[in-house]
């Protein structure tokens, strides 16, 4: 994730990684390897809710945390998420938290349900959106922003001329997402949960295998929308074997496809079981619990960090600076003479992890040394 956002902060291109016209291999593999992290975060935030009910929560506590800590996402993103992406403000845009708080509140209604009956929804949202996408946001004429958010992605006006909305993540896929990782939550009470989450993600890889290479449902259609261009439709031949191999693997994630969460949750719960067999105490294991500990501090501080650092290193090298500190690359294309290497780009993706892990290990003992604060459990 962080290695996304610093691409996003540094890069020249004014192309996306996904774009099969002006991509290349380390190039887009360094976007791909980031698809992994949304997926997860909803799969996981899901599956935590539910654990917690074997920790002894009633239902109607974990609904409650959903809705308040959903709430508290969707103003975080609205907010110091939004200011520390551009640096100015207000910027009305739909990120990663706005969708897991929304689906968060979401969950909070959908636990009352039985657990078949929130797996078989989930499973339905997850299977059955991409049927929505020959739906047009202008067939519902004024209600067309809502459309957008739900199952779409571009800019709307809120107030003609004023105010406009853009939306990045849209919800219906992502719900469905964590409804499904609120369901895999009684697999992981399994004495059996290994074989079972391993042999799930398999499944679910195999099955992107399949519906990929025979070019069958589940990854949009470009023809039908316009903001379906860049990685939705099947694969093609390409010139050489690199761009072949980018083509497979090139789906679409805005909105994601069936195919796109497939080919990532997929990997991810095979390796989940995997994950669990190494030892904790072994020193990277234990730099990245350190992390995992505090995710929402983590994520919040590390885009001050890597923006920051991008006005630096601009500044340094005498490229274009001003750019990134009023809009950045969330409003902006990046101007001529701006960019930096990959190996620019991981270099400073790693220095960020660096400048960043004293102060999660820092909150991370705070956390588990004042159990009983109950406002821990929203950072």
């Amino acid at each position: 994730m962080a290695l996304d956002h610093t691409r996003e902060f540094l890069t020249g291109s004014p192309f996306a990684p996904e774009d099969l016209a002006h991509t290349s291999g380390p190039l887009f593999f360094t976007r791909f390897l980031t698809h992994f992290c949304a997926p997860v975060f909803f799969l996981l935030a899901g599956t935590g809710g539910y654990l917690s009910l074997a920790q002894g929560r009633s239902f109607s506590q974990v609904a409650t945390f959903f809705w308040t800590r959903g709430f508290w996402l969707v103003f975080l993103d609205f907010t110091i998420v939004a200011y520390a992406w551009t640096y100015t403000w207000p910027v009305w845009f739909s990120g990663v938290l706005w969708a897991l708080g929304w689906s968060m509140i979401a969950m909070a209604f959908l636990v009352v349900l039985p657990l078949p009956w929130i797996a078989g929804l989930g499973t339905v949202i997850v299977v059955g959106h991409n049927l929505l996408d020959r739906v047009p946001a202008a067939a519902f004429g004024r209600l067309a922003g809502l459309w957008l958010i739900l199952h779409g992605h571009g800019w709307f006006w809120v107030e003609p001329g004023k105010i406009a909305f853009f939306v990045l993540w849209p919800l219906i896929p992502w719900v469905g997402v964590m409804a499904v990782g609120y369901s895999i939550g009684a697999l992981l009470l399994r004495s059996d949960w290994r074989k079972t989450v391993f042999t799930l993600g398999a499944l679910l890889t195999l099955a992107f295998l399949i519906l990929r290479f025979f070019h069958l449902y589940g990854n949009g259609d470009p023809s039908l929308q316009p903001w379906l261009a860049v990685g939705a439709g099947g694969w093609k031949l390409q010139p050489t074997l690199t761009l072949t191999v980018i083509s497979f693997f090139d789906t679409l994630k805005y909105p994601p496809s069936l195919q796109f969460l497939l080919m990532t949750l997929g990997p991810a719960l095979m390796a989940l079981s995997w994950f669990d067999r190494i030892n904790p105490n072994h020193r990277l294991a234990r730099i990245l619990r350190t992390f995992g500990r505090v995710p929402l501090f983590y994520y919040v501080l590390h885009l001050f960090v890597i923006h920051t650092l991008a006005v630096w290193i601009a500044l340094l090298s005498r490229q274009p600076a001003a750019w990134l500190l009023y809009g950045g690359p969330m409003l902006h294309t990046p101007p001529p003479g701006y960019g930096h290497s990959l190996a620019v780009i991981y270099s400073v993706w790693f220095a960020g992890l660096i400048c960043l892990y004293p102060a999660c290990k820092w909150f991370a003992r705070m956390k588990q040394q004042h159990p009983n604060q109950w406002w821990f459990r929203y950072l």
